[in-house]
This record gives C-alpha cells, sequence and structure tokens, in this order.
C-alpha cells in the first residue's frame, strides 16, 4: 500500500532539509504522543545509518518498529526505513529547489505486509483508503506550513 503527496514550501531546499533532517524534534514529537523511543546508534551527526527503536499503542496493540535513515542526500531528500514482525515499509522525502526561495517536498509512504494478520490490516486500510489520504495529505501540508512559518521567522 503506498500514500503519496506534494507541497511547494516557500522557503530555499537547505532550510527545508535541515527541518527534516532534525531528528530531536521529531523523537521529541513522538515521545508527546504517548511513544517510546529509543536511537539504536551513536551517532552525532545526520547520516545513514541512524537508527531507532519505536514503541506504541495502536488500535490497542502493542507495536513495535525499528526504524533506520537508509539515504541521506544533502539537500535533496531522505530515505528511512521500518521494520516490524508483521511488516516493513518506508518513507522517502524528495527534495526539489523550484527557485532560490522555493521548495518542493514529495512524500511518499510504502506499507509491506509479512504475515497475513498485517495483510488484513492492509486491507482494511485499503477500504478506508480516501479518508486515510486525505489525512496524511493534510498532515504534509500542515508540516509544511509549520516549516515555511520557521523559516520566516529565522529570516
Amino acid at each position: 500500500m503506498q500514500f503519496s503527496t506534494k507541497e511547494d514550501i516557500e522557503a530555499p531546499i537547505e532550510t527545508v532539509f535541515a527541518e527534516i533532517t532534525d531528528f530531536q524534534s521529531f523523537e521529541r514529537s513522538a515521545l508527546r504522543r504517548g511513544a517510546e523511543v529509543r536511537r539504536l546508534d551513536d551517532r552525532v551527526a545526520p547520516g545513514v545509518g541512524m537508527a531507532w527503536h519505536i514503541g506504541f499503542v495502536m488500535r490497542g496493540k502493542r507495536r513495535d518498529i525499528e526504524m533506520q535513515l537508509t539515504e541521506y542526500d544533502r539537500p535533496n531528500g531522505i530515505t528511512l526505513s521500518s521494520m516490524s514482525k508483521a511488516m516493513g515499509g518506508a518513507m522517502v522525502v524528495d527534495l526539489v529547489a523550484l527557485s532560490r526561495g522555493r521548495t518542493r517536498m514529495a512524500v511518499d509512504i510504502t506499507l509491506e505486509p509479512k504475515n497475513l494478520a498485517s495483510r488484513l490490516l492492509v486491507q482494511s486500510l485499503k477500504l478506508a483508503r480516501g479518508n486515510l489520504t486525505k489525512r496524511f495529505k493534510l498532515r504534509v501540508a500542515e508540516y509544511a506550513m509549520d516549516v515555511e512559518d520557521r523559516s520566516k521567522r529565522t529570516v
């Protein structure tokens, strides 16, 4: 199953790349939402090989995911791969400079079930695809607006 969207951001590509690679802010955000986040690597600077263990409750069941940064192409984008007992996935964020102060961000998420239970979960997600796609696009648009706002405040 795949979700994709694109957003244009009124900010330079370097600024947008710095925002999408601010992993500490994403860690804090997940912690505020009740997830357990633990770094598995000891890297100081962002780059390929960064990894996290994330635990959370979804649909009344505990889920554990291992997430790893598999591609880090400054300033063009990143790829995060995730793996759990039942499901694998990837999130690709590509950035394209439209002009000096404008960037297009394309976000693509892919889910790959590994067993029957996860296939049933993905099948139920496919039934709600329209609603999920709308929510996904809205969240990415909100994030793009936040990046724009932070960029305008720092200029």
